[in-house]
């Protein structure tokens, strides 16, 4: 199926169950998590965007991925979640973008992705404030990361890493991390976080 062009400017961050810092980070995803396998959901805000001519200014999506091993050998099982303000234009847009069907900087793990769960539509809450981020899906996830601070009080940032969100993250550590769903369950309090600004485009 062909994807018209589409762009989307906003926020992103994740918790996932690694001990901070990722070992993905430092290897393109070619290493081991440091627990053996991945838990970790990712959470998107676009400010604004569009999918072809449909806007998805404001709008929120979540992505949750496990994966049995190392990332870049494949065989995940991912669940997309989308806004439930979405009318079903954007709510196509949504799902096609962040469940890496319509390329982009998630467009490249399509491959990895064995198992794709059924897209649900439900109330997302994407907050940014400060050095916090949090994400709010009823029943189902409930996350906060706060950015670790280095010197001068300021948040620890890492440059020219090899992630698909962005070159440069925030160094970060989930402070509540817990999801349910789709028969998986797992916290990751006190585990690994990250968390940068977006500018996407595809396909």
């Amino acid at each position: 199926m062909a994807h018209p062009a589409w762009q989307i400017t906003g926020e992103y961050f994740e918790s996932c169950n690694c001990e901070v810092l990722c070992p993905c980070l430092l290897s393109r995803a070619q290493a081991r998590p440091t627990e053996g396998h991945c838990d970790v959901v990712v959470a998107f805000h676009a400010d604004s965007g569009r999918y072809g001519d449909t806007p998805l200014d404001g709008l929120s999506a979540v992505l949750t991925i496990y994966t049995p091993g190392v990332m870049a050998q494949g065989d995940w099982t991912v669940a997309c979640y989308v806004d439930e303000r979405a009318n079903a234009a954007q709510r196509h847009g949504l799902e096609a973008i962040f469940s890496a069907q319509a390329g982009g900087p998630l467009g490249r793990f399509a491959p990895f992705m064995a198992k794709r769960m059924p897209t649900k539509s439900a109330p997302i809450t994407f907050t940014s404030e400060g050095k916090t981020r949090r994400l709010l899906v009823p029943g189902i996830a409930e996350v906060t990361v706060e950015g670790i601070i280095g010197i001068k009080g300021q948040e620890v940032w890492l440059d020219n890493v090899g992630h698909f969100a962005s070159s440069r993250l925030a160094a970060a550590r989930g402070t509540a991390s817990r999801y349910r769903d789709h028969a998986f369950t797992f916290d990751n309090t006190g585990r690994n976080g990250h968390y940068a600004p977006i500018r996407w485009s595809g396909p």
